[in-house]
Protein backbone atom coordinates (compact mmCIF):
# COMPACT_ATOMS: atom_id res chain seq x y z
CA UNK A 1 0.00 0.00 0.00
CA UNK A 2 1.54 3.30 -1.02
CA UNK A 3 0.82 5.57 2.12
CA UNK A 4 1.79 9.20 1.59
CA UNK A 5 2.40 11.63 4.75
CA UNK A 6 1.65 15.31 4.40
CA UNK A 7 0.98 17.32 7.28
CA UNK A 8 1.52 20.86 7.91
CA UNK A 9 3.76 22.24 11.30
CA UNK A 10 2.56 21.22 14.82
CA UNK A 11 3.29 24.86 16.06
CA UNK A 12 5.90 25.05 18.92
CA UNK A 13 7.04 21.74 18.92
CA UNK A 14 7.65 20.16 15.26
CA UNK A 15 8.34 21.51 12.02
CA UNK A 16 6.35 20.12 8.88
CA UNK A 17 9.63 18.13 7.89
CA UNK A 18 9.87 16.73 11.55
CA UNK A 19 6.19 15.72 12.23
CA UNK A 20 6.16 13.89 8.38
CA UNK A 21 9.14 11.80 9.28
CA UNK A 22 7.40 10.94 12.52
CA UNK A 23 4.23 9.76 11.20
CA UNK A 24 6.08 7.82 8.43
CA UNK A 25 8.15 5.87 11.25
CA UNK A 26 5.09 4.98 13.42
CA UNK A 27 3.51 3.85 9.73
CA UNK A 28 5.92 1.52 9.41
CA UNK A 29 6.29 0.04 12.23
CA UNK A 30 2.94 -0.64 11.97
CA UNK A 31 2.98 -1.63 7.97
CA UNK A 32 6.42 -2.94 7.12
CA UNK A 33 5.65 -3.84 3.71
CA UNK A 34 3.88 -0.08 3.65
CA UNK A 35 5.68 2.28 0.66
CA UNK A 36 5.61 5.34 2.85
CA UNK A 37 6.23 8.64 1.34
CA UNK A 38 6.29 11.87 3.01
CA UNK A 39 5.51 15.08 1.83
CA UNK A 40 5.99 18.41 4.26
CA UNK A 41 2.91 20.69 3.82
CA UNK A 42 2.14 24.19 4.78
CA UNK A 43 -0.70 26.64 4.01
CA UNK A 44 0.75 30.01 3.19
CA UNK A 45 1.73 30.90 7.02
CA UNK A 46 5.11 30.32 8.58
CA UNK A 47 6.68 27.29 7.23
CA UNK A 48 5.91 27.57 3.81
CA UNK A 49 9.34 28.42 2.65
CA UNK A 50 10.77 26.15 4.25
CA UNK A 51 8.37 23.35 2.39
CA UNK A 52 8.24 24.80 -1.06
CA UNK A 53 12.69 24.66 -0.93
CA UNK A 54 12.11 20.90 0.48
CA UNK A 55 10.16 20.06 -2.67
CA UNK A 56 11.04 22.22 -5.08
CA UNK A 57 15.03 23.11 -4.75
CA UNK A 58 17.14 26.00 -5.48
CA UNK A 59 18.85 28.31 -3.33
CA UNK A 60 18.10 30.35 0.58
CA UNK A 61 19.77 33.58 1.01
CA UNK A 62 19.44 35.78 4.55
CA UNK A 63 19.14 39.44 4.49
CA UNK A 64 18.76 41.46 7.97
CA UNK A 65 15.79 43.55 7.90
CA UNK A 66 13.59 45.55 9.85
CA UNK A 67 11.35 43.68 12.30
CA UNK A 68 7.73 44.57 13.56
CA UNK A 69 9.23 47.17 15.88
CA UNK A 70 11.99 47.89 14.16
CA UNK A 71 14.35 45.90 15.92
CA UNK A 72 17.11 44.14 12.90
CA UNK A 73 16.33 40.53 12.27
CA UNK A 74 18.03 37.97 10.09
CA UNK A 75 15.47 36.42 7.40
CA UNK A 76 15.13 33.85 4.52
CA UNK A 77 14.13 34.08 1.11
CA UNK A 78 14.74 31.63 -1.68
CA UNK A 79 15.27 31.21 -5.62
CA UNK A 80 13.59 27.95 -5.88
CA UNK A 81 13.18 26.24 -9.49
CA UNK A 82 9.58 25.91 -11.26
CA UNK A 83 8.44 24.56 -14.39
CA UNK A 84 7.64 28.26 -16.04
CA UNK A 85 11.89 29.45 -14.71
CA UNK A 86 13.04 30.46 -11.45
CA UNK A 87 10.61 31.95 -8.95
CA UNK A 88 11.08 34.07 -5.63
CA UNK A 89 9.81 33.08 -2.52
CA UNK A 90 9.27 35.87 0.42
CA UNK A 91 7.59 34.52 3.80
CA UNK A 92 6.09 37.69 5.52
CA UNK A 93 5.93 35.76 8.84
CA UNK A 94 10.60 35.58 9.16
CA UNK A 95 10.06 39.56 8.85
CA UNK A 96 6.53 40.66 9.97
CA UNK A 97 5.95 37.54 12.52
CA UNK A 98 4.15 37.79 15.78
CA UNK A 99 6.63 35.21 16.65
CA UNK A 100 9.32 37.82 16.61
CA UNK A 101 7.60 39.76 19.35
CA UNK A 102 7.79 39.20 22.87
CA UNK A 103 4.17 38.81 24.49
CA UNK A 104 4.71 41.93 26.10
CA UNK A 105 5.63 44.23 22.83
CA UNK A 106 2.72 43.47 20.83
CA UNK A 107 1.45 46.52 19.61
CA UNK A 108 -0.45 46.31 16.11
CA UNK A 109 -1.01 50.16 16.20
CA UNK A 110 2.63 50.90 15.45
CA UNK A 111 3.80 47.03 13.95
CA UNK A 112 4.72 47.10 10.46
CA UNK A 113 5.62 45.00 7.42
CA UNK A 114 8.53 47.27 6.27
CA UNK A 115 11.05 44.22 6.51
CA UNK A 116 8.88 42.71 4.11
CA UNK A 117 9.02 44.82 1.69
CA UNK A 118 12.72 44.76 2.43
CA UNK A 119 12.62 40.87 1.53
CA UNK A 120 10.82 41.48 -1.70
CA UNK A 121 13.31 43.94 -2.71
CA UNK A 122 16.13 41.96 -2.37
CA UNK A 123 14.32 38.88 -4.04
CA UNK A 124 13.21 41.16 -7.07
CA UNK A 125 17.30 42.11 -6.88
CA UNK A 126 17.74 38.26 -7.90
CA UNK A 127 16.25 39.20 -11.83
CA UNK A 128 13.16 37.12 -11.32
CA UNK A 129 10.35 37.35 -12.97
CA UNK A 130 8.00 36.06 -10.54
CA UNK A 131 7.56 36.30 -6.96
CA UNK A 132 5.41 34.62 -3.94
CA UNK A 133 4.56 36.02 -0.96
CA UNK A 134 3.45 33.56 1.42
CA UNK A 135 1.62 35.46 4.35
CA UNK A 136 -0.03 34.64 7.49
CA UNK A 137 1.50 35.00 11.14
CA UNK A 138 1.81 38.27 10.97
CA UNK A 139 2.59 40.64 14.07
CA UNK A 140 0.94 43.82 12.16
CA UNK A 141 -1.90 45.74 10.80
CA UNK A 142 -1.03 48.30 8.73
CA UNK A 143 -2.85 46.85 5.37
CA UNK A 144 0.87 46.37 3.38
CA UNK A 145 1.58 50.00 4.18
CA UNK A 146 5.60 49.52 5.71
CA UNK A 147 5.79 47.18 2.99
CA UNK A 148 5.14 49.41 -0.18
CA UNK A 149 7.30 52.52 1.93
CA UNK A 150 10.05 49.77 1.21
CA UNK A 151 9.65 49.15 -2.45
CA UNK A 152 9.46 53.27 -2.71
CA UNK A 153 5.99 54.01 -2.40
CA UNK A 154 5.03 56.97 -0.75
CA UNK A 155 2.34 57.32 1.65
CA UNK A 156 1.70 60.76 2.44
CA UNK A 157 -0.23 62.76 4.90
CA UNK A 158 -2.68 65.89 4.85
CA UNK A 159 1.22 68.00 4.93
CA UNK A 160 3.13 66.04 1.96
CA UNK A 161 5.53 63.99 5.58
CA UNK A 162 5.31 60.29 5.34
CA UNK A 163 3.23 58.78 7.29
CA UNK A 164 4.56 57.02 10.57
CA UNK A 165 4.76 53.46 10.62
CA UNK A 166 2.10 50.75 11.81
CA UNK A 167 -1.71 50.25 11.59
CA UNK A 168 -2.75 53.43 13.72
CA UNK A 169 -0.83 55.94 11.16
CA UNK A 170 -3.48 54.91 8.64
CA UNK A 171 -5.92 57.17 9.73
CA UNK A 172 -3.42 60.34 8.51
CA UNK A 173 -3.04 59.05 5.09
CA UNK A 174 -3.82 61.85 2.45
CA UNK A 175 -2.32 60.46 -0.44
CA UNK A 176 -0.57 57.89 -2.21
CA UNK A 177 2.58 58.38 -4.86
CA UNK A 178 3.74 55.53 -6.60
CA UNK A 179 6.04 57.39 -9.23
CA UNK A 180 9.32 55.92 -7.04
CA UNK A 181 8.82 52.58 -7.04
CA UNK A 182 11.58 50.41 -7.45
CA UNK A 183 11.89 49.45 -11.02
CA UNK A 184 13.05 46.17 -10.32
CA UNK A 185 9.87 45.06 -8.68
CA UNK A 186 7.78 46.85 -11.32
CA UNK A 187 9.17 44.13 -13.68
CA UNK A 188 7.67 41.07 -11.32
CA UNK A 189 4.63 39.48 -11.30
CA UNK A 190 3.13 38.50 -8.29
CA UNK A 191 1.20 35.69 -6.48
CA UNK A 192 0.17 35.80 -2.35
CA UNK A 193 -0.47 32.29 -0.68
CA UNK A 194 -2.29 33.30 1.98
CA UNK A 195 -3.44 30.59 5.41
CA UNK A 196 -6.78 32.84 5.12
CA UNK A 197 -9.72 34.42 3.23
CA UNK A 198 -10.82 37.12 5.27
CA UNK A 199 -11.69 40.66 3.85
CA UNK A 200 -10.14 43.89 4.58
CA UNK A 201 -12.87 45.63 6.77
CA UNK A 202 -15.61 44.35 9.61
CA UNK A 203 -16.81 41.85 12.03
CA UNK A 204 -14.58 39.11 10.01
CA UNK A 205 -11.85 41.76 9.05
CA UNK A 206 -8.21 41.51 9.57
CA UNK A 207 -9.07 43.81 12.97
CA UNK A 208 -11.45 42.17 14.52
CA UNK A 209 -10.64 38.66 14.17
CA UNK A 210 -6.75 38.90 14.46
CA UNK A 211 -6.22 41.84 16.26
CA UNK A 212 -6.51 40.34 19.99
CA UNK A 213 -3.73 38.00 19.13
CA UNK A 214 -1.88 40.56 17.85
CA UNK A 215 -2.14 42.50 21.59
CA UNK A 216 -5.18 44.94 20.18
CA UNK A 217 -7.37 45.51 23.19
CA UNK A 218 -11.21 45.69 21.69
CA UNK A 219 -10.37 50.10 21.46
CA UNK A 220 -7.54 49.36 19.55
CA UNK A 221 -9.51 47.19 17.03
CA UNK A 222 -11.97 49.59 16.19
CA UNK A 223 -9.09 52.28 15.49
CA UNK A 224 -7.21 49.76 13.42
CA UNK A 225 -10.58 48.91 11.18
CA UNK A 226 -11.46 52.55 10.90
CA UNK A 227 -7.89 53.24 10.04
CA UNK A 228 -7.76 49.85 7.37
CA UNK A 229 -11.42 51.75 5.78
CA UNK A 230 -9.75 54.89 5.49
CA UNK A 231 -7.23 53.45 3.51
CA UNK A 232 -9.08 51.30 1.46
CA UNK A 233 -11.06 54.33 0.58
CA UNK A 234 -7.50 56.16 -0.22
CA UNK A 235 -6.29 53.19 -2.23
CA UNK A 236 -9.52 53.18 -4.64
CA UNK A 237 -9.31 57.26 -5.15
CA UNK A 238 -5.84 57.33 -5.88
CA UNK A 239 -5.16 54.00 -7.36
CA UNK A 240 -8.56 52.23 -8.80
CA UNK A 241 -8.96 49.25 -6.12
CA UNK A 242 -11.35 48.54 -4.47
CA UNK A 243 -10.13 46.40 -1.96
CA UNK A 244 -13.22 46.30 0.72
CA UNK A 245 -15.05 42.99 -0.43
CA UNK A 246 -11.99 40.51 -1.77
CA UNK A 247 -11.35 37.09 -0.08
CA UNK A 248 -8.16 37.01 1.52
CA UNK A 249 -7.89 41.25 1.40
CA UNK A 250 -7.51 40.70 5.56
CA UNK A 251 -4.88 38.23 5.64
CA UNK A 252 -1.86 39.02 7.72
CA UNK A 253 -3.35 42.32 8.87
CA UNK A 254 -4.39 43.36 6.15
CA UNK A 255 -1.30 43.05 3.94
CA UNK A 256 -2.60 40.86 1.27
CA UNK A 257 -4.53 44.05 0.54
CA UNK A 258 -1.57 46.11 0.05
CA UNK A 259 0.34 43.26 -2.27
CA UNK A 260 -3.12 44.06 -4.76
CA UNK A 261 -2.93 47.69 -4.52
CA UNK A 262 0.57 48.29 -4.80
CA UNK A 263 2.17 44.95 -6.40
CA UNK A 264 -1.10 43.93 -8.93
CA UNK A 265 -0.58 40.46 -7.20
CA UNK A 266 -3.03 37.51 -7.36
CA UNK A 267 -4.25 35.89 -4.26
CA UNK A 268 -4.87 32.49 -3.80
CA UNK A 269 -5.15 29.72 -1.43
CA UNK A 270 -1.86 28.79 0.26
CA UNK A 271 -2.33 25.22 0.32
CA UNK A 272 -3.27 24.88 -2.96
CA UNK A 273 -0.22 26.96 -3.85
CA UNK A 274 2.05 24.32 -2.11
CA UNK A 275 0.19 21.32 -2.96
CA UNK A 276 0.48 22.06 -6.96
CA UNK A 277 4.38 22.80 -6.21
CA UNK A 278 4.88 19.04 -4.35
CA UNK A 279 2.47 17.92 -7.16
CA UNK A 280 0.14 16.50 -4.93
CA UNK A 281 -2.70 15.34 -7.02
CA UNK A 282 0.10 13.39 -9.59
CA UNK A 283 1.24 11.59 -6.89
CA UNK A 284 -2.15 10.77 -5.22
CA UNK A 285 -2.65 8.47 -8.16
CA UNK A 286 -2.42 4.95 -6.43
CA UNK A 287 -2.10 6.02 -3.19
CA UNK A 288 -4.27 3.87 -0.62
CA UNK A 289 -4.32 6.49 2.15
CA UNK A 290 -3.17 10.06 2.84
CA UNK A 291 -1.91 11.29 6.73
CA UNK A 292 -2.08 14.67 7.46
CA UNK A 293 -2.14 16.84 10.42
CA UNK A 294 -1.20 20.05 12.73
CA UNK A 295 -1.17 21.54 16.09
CA UNK A 296 -4.82 22.07 16.75
CA UNK A 297 -7.56 20.80 14.84
CA UNK A 298 -10.59 23.06 14.67
CA UNK A 299 -12.72 24.93 13.19
CA UNK A 300 -10.18 27.05 11.22
CA UNK A 301 -8.62 23.74 9.91
CA UNK A 302 -11.26 23.61 7.26
CA UNK A 303 -11.10 27.48 6.06
CA UNK A 304 -7.95 27.13 4.14
CA UNK A 305 -5.65 24.87 6.01
CA UNK A 306 -3.73 21.88 5.32
CA UNK A 307 -6.53 19.33 6.46
CA UNK A 308 -8.96 21.05 4.38
CA UNK A 309 -6.69 20.52 1.39
CA UNK A 310 -6.06 17.31 1.46
CA UNK A 311 -9.54 16.30 2.59
CA UNK A 312 -10.75 18.42 -0.71
CA UNK A 313 -7.84 16.54 -2.84
CA UNK A 314 -8.47 12.99 -0.87
CA UNK A 315 -12.13 13.45 -2.24
CA UNK A 316 -11.73 13.60 -5.36
CA UNK A 317 -9.37 10.98 -6.24
CA UNK A 318 -11.27 8.57 -3.28
CA UNK A 319 -8.53 8.32 -1.07
CA UNK A 320 -9.17 7.60 2.52
CA UNK A 321 -7.85 10.43 5.22
CA UNK A 322 -6.46 10.29 8.20
CA UNK A 323 -5.52 13.29 10.50
CA UNK A 324 -3.63 13.43 13.21
CA UNK A 325 -2.85 16.36 15.37
CA UNK A 326 -1.84 17.51 19.02
CA UNK A 327 -5.75 18.69 20.00
CA UNK A 328 -8.74 18.35 18.64
CA UNK A 329 -11.52 21.15 18.77
CA UNK A 330 -14.11 19.84 16.38
CA UNK A 331 -15.35 16.45 15.02
CA UNK A 332 -14.38 14.11 12.23
CA UNK A 333 -15.20 15.54 8.85
CA UNK A 334 -17.03 13.14 6.73
CA UNK A 335 -14.89 10.95 4.90
CA UNK A 336 -11.64 11.44 7.46
CA UNK A 337 -10.92 9.78 11.00
CA UNK A 338 -9.06 12.28 13.35
CA UNK A 339 -6.75 11.09 16.48
CA UNK A 340 -5.35 13.20 19.22
CA UNK A 341 -2.49 13.24 21.15
CA UNK A 342 -3.79 14.87 24.26
CA UNK A 343 -6.91 12.94 24.01
CA UNK A 344 -4.23 9.57 23.88
CA UNK A 345 -1.32 10.60 25.97
CA UNK A 346 -2.46 13.37 27.56
CA UNK A 347 -1.22 17.26 26.97
CA UNK A 348 1.78 17.48 28.98
CA UNK A 349 3.29 14.44 27.16
CA UNK A 350 2.42 15.86 23.27
CA UNK A 351 4.32 19.04 24.43
CA UNK A 352 7.16 17.68 26.15
CA UNK A 353 7.54 14.43 24.22
CA UNK A 354 5.55 15.49 20.50
CA UNK A 355 7.92 13.50 18.07
CA UNK A 356 7.48 10.28 20.39
CA UNK A 357 4.49 10.42 21.14
CA UNK A 358 3.67 11.24 17.42
CA UNK A 359 5.34 8.52 16.26
CA UNK A 360 3.47 5.62 18.66
CA UNK A 361 0.00 7.89 17.51
CA UNK A 362 0.86 7.02 13.99
CA UNK A 363 1.73 2.71 14.82
CA UNK A 364 -1.71 2.56 16.46
CA UNK A 365 -3.76 4.37 13.94
CA UNK A 366 -1.42 2.70 10.80
CA UNK A 367 -2.24 -0.94 12.94
CA UNK A 368 -6.26 -0.29 12.91
CA UNK A 369 -6.09 0.99 9.16
CA UNK A 370 -4.51 -2.36 8.17
CA UNK A 371 -6.19 -4.39 10.03
CA UNK A 372 -9.98 -2.73 8.48
CA UNK A 373 -8.30 -3.23 5.13
CA UNK A 374 -7.58 -6.73 5.75
CA UNK A 375 -10.92 -7.59 7.51
CA UNK A 376 -12.57 -5.51 4.10
CA UNK A 377 -10.12 -8.08 1.64
CA UNK A 378 -11.60 -10.76 3.68
CA UNK A 379 -15.31 -10.17 3.86
CA UNK A 380 -15.47 -9.62 7.81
Amino acid sequence: MRVLVAPDKFKGTLSAEQAANAIAAGWRRADPKASVETIPMADGGEGTLDALVAAMGGELFTEEVTGPLGDPVRSDFAVVDSANGPLGVVEMAGASGLALVAARRRDPRRASTFGTGQLILAVCGKGVRRVLVCIGGSATNDGGAGMAKALGVRLLDARGFEIRPGGAALLDLARIDLTELDPSVRRVDFVVASDVDNPLVGPVGASFVYGPQKGATDEDVAVLDSALRHFAAVVYRDLGVDLRDVPGAGAAGGLGAGLIAFLGAKLRPGVDVVMDAVGLRERMEGAGVVVTGEGRFDEQSLHGKVPDGLLRVGGEFRVPVVILCGERRIDAPPGARVASLAERFGLEAARDRPRAVLESLAAEVGSAFLRERVDAAEGR
